[in-house]
């Protein structure tokens, strides 16, 4: 037993008792399973790529945006707050958090929607399976084996939304999609602390930025709230404090109704072990309906000002076709591709299909970052990139 386990919850994942690795493994020294985990996602070329990964922008568009790296640092300190208080396994809840979006494509969701499109007859593309797929396999670091060899628990907090085919072939991670049962509260407690941290850190990137207005936010109740209670206590205050102070009492609201909340459920269900978590009917980690109903408007809000503004849209559509016309480039001719790309191309090829090598280019171009997805469409398409030096990558 890890000297972690005694400050953890009977219904918490102890990792002196996971279920493993794919590859075995020594036990690491000075450290639990959970902590190595993370630690080799932090290594992972994956992970330092989300730098230049933005959510809902483009990297180059502006220095402070939030990008995928920073978005999962947040999520890891949501998460890891809330695990403590409930007692489960904190180091878990970071592997995941700082892991969850090692998959997504460049120029975030109108990258994946672009790629899925293009994948639709080799089936399909889905950032949670990518991210899956690069712990699993892309990363190419160890003498022993394939990907990071994570965690059990680990994979299975990384692998949130699965389709009842693709969990068929995933196996035991994915089992729980076929068994109607729930996942670890570490992977319940890191997805809604993922949620938690997009919904508002949209919101001041928004504001920021002037796609969406202070005005228009007072009407939405869970903002105005917290608005109303700064403006009280602070009254002309600086424009940026008052967003920034806003912004993190919404935060915290909406972190203590989930830990309330949970803690509730948690106590109504009496689980005394993972098992008996996994066995509910339903996640044991959730918001109040009232948090709920207060999200779900605030979620509509952006949707509609903010996800759909002009500019976005602009830059989507420019996503779109850089992802598109990539894609297409390197179908009909592999031998553009680079040739650590192309040889990984190769390897996947099946003589019965295609679908190996196409889902080698998907991979190469879901590792782009935005900078690169952008330079690498110059290289392949800009006649006035002809000289040796800028074909060089």
């Amino acid at each position: 037993m890890s000297a972690y386990s005694g400050h953890l919850a009977p219904y918490a994942c102890d990792d002196s008792r996971s279920q493993g690795r794919q590859y075995a493994e020594d036990s690491p020294n000075y450290r639990n399973e959970f902590q190595r985990d993370r630690d080799r996602i932090i290594h992972s070329a994956a992970f330092r790529r989300l730098e230049y990964k933005t959510q809902v922008f483009v990297n180059h568009e502006g220095d402070l945006f939030r990008t995928r790296l920073t978005h999962s640092l947040e999520v890891a300190q949501i998460a890891r707050s809330i695990a403590r208080e409930l007692k489960l396994h904190e180091d878990l809840c970071e592997a995941v958090a700082l892991s969850h979006d090692l998959g997504h494509t460049p120029f975030g969701h109108a990258g994946q929607t672009a790629l899925n499109a293009c994948m639709k007859d080799y089936g399909g593309f889905e950032h949670n399976l990518q991210s899956l797929r690069v712990v699993d396999k892309l990363e190419q670091k160890y003498a022993e084996f394939p990907g990071l060899n994570l965690c059990y628990e680990t994979r299975e907090g990384i692998l949130k939304h699965c389709s009842v085919k693709n969990a068929r072939l995933l196996g035991e991670v994915a089992q729980r999609f076929l068994n109607n049962q729930q996942p670890s509260l570490e992977a319940q407690c890191t997805d809604l602390s993922d949620e938690t941290a997009y919904n508002n850190h949209d919101v001041d990137d928004g504001l920021r930025y002037g796609l969406i207005q202070l005005d228009d936010m007072k009407n939405i109740e869970l903002f105005r709230k917290q608005y109303d209670i700064v403006n009280k206590k602070y009254p002309g205050l600086h424009h940026r404090k008052l967003i920034h102070e806003v912004i993190r009492r919404m935060i915290n609201v909406m972190v203590v109704d989930l830990i309330d909340t949970s803690r509730s459920n948690i106590e109504q269900a009496k689980p005394q072990s993972v098992d008996d978590v996994r066995k509910q009917d339903k996640p044991l980690m959730a918001f109040s309906p009232q948090m709920t109903e207060l999200k779900q408007e605030l979620k509509q809000f952006l949707r509609r000002n903010l996800y759909q503004h002009y500019r976005v849209h602009r830059m989507t559509l420019k996503a779109e076709n850089i992802i598109k016309s990539l894609f297409d480039a390197f179908l009909n001719d592999p031998r553009l591709l680079p040739p650590e790309a192309y040889q990984h191309c190769m390897a996947l090829e099946n003589d019965d299909s295609d679908e190996g090598r196409v889902r080698g280019i998907a991979d190469y171009i879901a590792g782009m970052t935005d900078r690169f997805a952008i330079i690498e469409y110059e290289r392949v398409f800009n006649p006035r990139q002809l000289s040796i030096a800028n074909l060089i990558p």
